[in-house]
């Protein structure tokens, strides 16, 4: 018995294992496909990287309670194929859906999902269903009583990130900290309107939601047919305020070039990409939306690209300890990326504003 296959024997799955391949491309988890024999359900099995997530019982809590919830949601609406609509983990014999090896490594198993693909690409048709599709899943959870943890704590708080910053530049580890004096100064001007939300949360006015905090085009399972199956990469699920998932998918989507491009005079908001997916996600997300959450959506898209500027410039003086960089500069430049990025959102404010009222 190889070491896979010992780690698939503390799982309880149906039939006998015929083959382990290697799955997908994930940076984060170490994937296999796991074949069985005969009429038995295929798997996944993935190691979960818990120098990331470190606290893998609450991580696999949330992501158990929100697929429980949902498959319950879709038995109630008499829903057909379920079982291809939402992610099914499998109990390892220690009762839980999950297994720690003596290396000190976590695996989990899930059914495979037959006849299911991702996209890779970014165009209006494909964000219009990621809308769609991250807005229905927020909704589906919106009535949801159990109580989720935090798998990053504090992930997407701009007052973290602000205070993380002003601490890198004290702290000036790098001796980088004069050479953005000015870049900083500029940051600082809009630093209290990007902190609105956790003011609003503290006041009582912004709810937190059970948010996927990942959206991604390929962070989707299609059909044959092109239609969305369901949201899969539910690591990050976690209590967050509204505009994680709204404000995280435009700042990768939108953004006319790459976010390590320096040149800046090409970054542009792509409206027709913020144009589709807008549509999708209020189509969906209007039912449980508020008008202040609604009202803000243009705030959220300006909040991730400058939140981006300030984690990436917080890493430059830093001495480039989290991001992988392969120039000295590249987190400065990533951040002024991303600044100018920020800038553009806020020019197009106004016609973001009359899209969405058109669409009420």
């Amino acid at each position: 018995m190889n070491d896979t296959e010992h780690i698939i024997s503390h799982f309880n799955i149906a039939g006998s294992v015929a083959e382990v391949k290697p799955l997908g491309n994930g940076l984060i988890n170490d994937t296999f496909k796991v074949t069985t024999h005969g009429d038995a359900p295929d798997y996944v099995l993935q190691r979960i990287n818990n120098s990331i997530f470190t606290d893998v019982d609450l991580l696999q809590h949330n992501i158990d309670a929100v697929t429980t919830h949902i498959r319950r949601k879709l038995e109630a609406e008499g829903a057909v194929d379920i079982d291809r609509k939402v992610l099914q983990f499998v109990a390892s014999d220690t009762g839980k859906s999950y297994w720690q090896d003596s290396d000190d490594s976590y695996w989990r198993m899930s059914v495979f999902i037959p006849r299911a693909f991702t996209h890779e690409t970014v165009n209006p048709e494909y964000s219009y269903y990621a809308g769609k599709a991250f807005g229905n899943f927020e909704a589906m959870l919106a009535d949801m009583s159990e109580e989720l943890g935090e798998s990053i704590p504090d992930f997407h708080d701009m007052e973290l990130r602000r205070r993380q910053l002003h601490d890198a530049l004290k702290e000036d580890r790098a001796g980088r900290a004069a050479g953005v004096k000015d870049f900083v100064a500029q940051l600082e001007q809009y630093a209290d309107e990007m902190c609105r939300a956790q003011q609003l949360h503290r006041e009582g006015r912004l709810p937190k939601r059970i948010c996927h905090c990942d959206t991604k085009v390929n962070n989707m399972l299609f059909d044959e047919e092109g239609h969305v199956l369901c949201v899969i990469d539910l690591d990050t699920v976690m209590p967050s305020l509204f505009y994680s998932d709204y404000g995280d998918f435009l700042r990768s989507a939108a953004n006319t070039v790459a976010e390590d491009s320096p040149e800046f005079d090409r970054i542009d908001v792509r409206m027709d990409i913020f144009e589709a997916f807008t549509r999708g996600y209020i189509e969906s997300a209007s039912a449980f939306l508020t008008p202040l959450e609604t009202e803000l959506l243009p705030y959220a898209a300006a909040l991730f690209p400058y939140m981006q500027a300030v984690r990436f410039l917080w890493d430059y003086l830093n001495g480039d300890v989290y991001w992988k960089t392969t120039y000295p500069t590249h987190n400065l430049v990533r951040a002024q990326n991303q600044w100018h990025l920020f800038l553009k959102v806020r020019e197009h404010e106004a016609e973001m504003k009359a899209f969405i009222a058109s669409l009420g």
